[in-house]
């Protein structure tokens, strides 16, 4: 009995081992039952299975449209179904904009201290209120903007106390406030704010539909450092007028000029990690002011090599102009991170202009073998030649354009 487990087991043994180091063995049972890939991929199958050992597999039959006969040396046929999506195209930006965007409810962005019988206290800090929470409502009335609380604060109905609705981060809490009562109004003792504007990079613009990704990171209050929840918001042209150069431990910045309301290109309606998105209202960039202005295919995580790419971006007035860089690293992801690359600035001309990577260039779109693969969120403090870039493709998520997410990642059943 005692021989005869034995040897049972060192049959497992061998079977489990012989499992192991047999690569045509692994890459058969590896090849899956369908694959997806996008209209226009011409990339050979093969190429497209996540199998370890691709060279001990050649294709027997391929219609392009349908299905694969695949064969590995010792083993029968195996077929793998093929689903065809449609081609996901954007048209790359690197246009200077600004951006404009009012917060839903008003931030408290501070508190001063008041004094009443010889004591100092903030009302609205003695009511409960922190440094980042937004007021939404004052005795049922929406404040929208710093007018709507200075209009309330003038109401002689007050007499005691204010009912108030804000939210701190996504929960919505209530208070009553006692203000102070100060000639003809009365005061909360806090510092409010409901804007936040900045200039930065147009990453890409869908045509069809007009929707559009900038930047690449989020836009935070300056005082908080919370993000601005958008109540609504502009995007508008923005004009470079000059450079200061960035050096290692102090990062440069483009300085530029924004232009009035009336020359929006559209409206924001997000703001995340990976910047702002919203809708064109019609295609108000200037169509000759790049060679690439024209829909270009999007490359995803997995697609992206270390080594050359192009950077898209304005150093002077509003010309898009588009210069060398090296992807020093790239990971791919299966979940959304704003940190995907390393780049480094490979191009003279920008180096001796800019020193780098500098404020402003945030969103520049990132183009390598003819596709669009990121955009610039962050340069090294340390280094300002290098930064970090996101992958293109949690930028169109959150912008709502669909990059078939769940079918481009699944494995094989």
């Amino acid at each position: 009995m005692k021989w005869g487990r034995r040897l049972t087991g060192i049959l497992v043994i061998a079977l489990f081992t012989f499992v192991l180091l047999n690569d045509g063995l692994q890459s058969y049972m590896q090849i899956p039952e369908q694959i997806t890939m996008f209209e226009s991929d011409t990339t050979n199958v093969a190429e497209k299975m996540d199998i370890k050992s691709k060279e001990n597999i050649n294709v027997l039959e391929n219609n392009e449209d349908t299905n694969v006969s695949l064969k590995v040396t010792g083993f029968p046929k195996k077929q793998t179904n093929i689903e065809k999506i449609p081609d996901l195209k954007v048209i790359p930006g690197g246009d200077s904009i600004g951006v404009k965007l009012q917060s839903d409810g008003v931030m408290v962005v501070g508190f001063h201290q008041i004094l009443s019988n010889e004591q100092r206290f903030s009302p609205a800090k003695k009511a409960g209120l922190k440094v980042g929470d937004r007021i939404i409502e004052m005795n049922g009335k929406k404040m929208n903007k710093l007018e709507d609380v200075v209009e309330e604060l003038k109401n002689k109905d007050i007499q005691d106390s204010l009912s108030l609705k804000y939210m701190r981060k996504s929960t919505l809490h209530e208070t009553q406030l006692t203000p102070h009562e100060k000639k003809d109004s009365y005061v909360l003792g806090a510092y409010i704010r409901n804007a936040a504007s900045g200039v930065g990079t147009l990453t890409f613009y869908e045509p069809e539909d007009g929707k559009f990704g900038a930047l690449g990171h989020v836009i935070a209050d300056s005082d908080t450092k919370k993000p601005v929840v958008v109540e609504n918001g502009t995007i508008m042209r923005s004009s470079v007028g000059s450079i200061q150069r960035g050096v290692n431990g102090n990062p440069g910045e483009k300085q530029a000029t924004l232009d009035s309301d009336e020359q929006k290109l559209g409206n924001v309606t997000k703001n995340s990690s990976f910047g702002v998105f919203g809708h064109l209202e019609e295609n108000k960039l200037n169509e000759s002011n790049n060679d690439y202005n024209k829909p270009m295919s999007v490359g995803f995580a997995q697609e992206v090599e270390t080594g050359p790419a192009k950077m898209l971006t304005v150093i002077e007035d509003e010309k898009v102009e588009s210069f060398d860089i090296e992807i020093v690293q790239t990971m791919p992801q299966l979940h959304a991170a704003s940190k995907g690359m390393v780049i480094k600035v490979k191009d003279e001309e920008l180096l001796e202009k800019t020193g780098g990577i500098i404020q402003g260039m945030s969103g520049s779109p990132i183009i390598q073998k003819g596709k669009i693969v990121g955009a610039v969120t962050h340069v090294f403090v340390n280094d300002a030649t290098s930064g970090y870039a996101c992958h293109i493709e949690w930028m169109l998520e959150e912008a709502g354009i669909n990059t078939f997410l769940e079918k481009r990642t699944q494995k094989a059943s």
